[in-house]
């Protein structure tokens, strides 16, 4: 049984990180911490302002930071924005440091579910399928790389998600303040 001190979890936009995350705090009595939240918060920028001002690579340098950061903790549910396995520091922190679930979606489900949704960096384009297939083949072997557990969310709701995902975690992993 895994011993870390924080749950993690990482996967594309829209395959529901946040929105099970914060579910799955609540049942395993952690407190939920969305990266991409708290960057904003201490920033005083939205991730889209912070892509403006710095381009990707200030982002990354912030986000690796944090993620250093939050990791020095316990007892948390971090919610990682999809790009941060795209550092080798990370993977191996990611790796060292924290149970990692993986919550993947197909393609299609990012369309439909990311759909409205006008503030993320990396979709401001009119070729947003072809980038989310991109993003997809680039950092699906990332995304393995660092995964205790898996779960495709296609067709599920965050509370069927998290009810799949629960004894599953249960099983695998114990929380250092458990």
């Amino acid at each position: 049984m895994d011993t870390a001190a924080n749950l993690v979890l990482v996967g594309p936009m829209g395959a529901g990180k946040s929105s099970i995350g914060k579910r799955l705090a609540q049942a395993l009595s952690l407190e939920f911490v969305d990266a991409d939240r708290v960057l904003e918060a201490r920033t005083g920028a939205s991730v889209a302002d912070i892509f403006v001002c710095e381009g990707e690579a200030g982002f990354r340098r912030r986000e690796s930071a944090l993620l250093q950061e939050l990791l020095a903790g316990q007892g948390q549910l971090i919610a990682t924005g999809g790009g941060v396995v795209l550092s080798d520091a990370n993977r191996a922190l990611l790796s060292r440091d924290a149970f990692v679930v993986h919550l993947d979606v197909s393609v299609t489900e990012q369309l439909r579910r990311l759909a409205r949704d006008r503030t993320r960096p990396l979709l401001q384009r009119d070729d947003r399928e072809e980038v989310l297939h991109v993003m997809a083949t680039d950092r699906a072997p990332l995304y393995a790389e660092v995964a205790d557990l898996h779960l495709d969310t296609d067709g599920c709701t965050p509370d069927q998600a998290c009810r799949m995902l629960l004894p599953c975690i249960q099983n695998a992993w114990r929380g250092v303040a458990a």
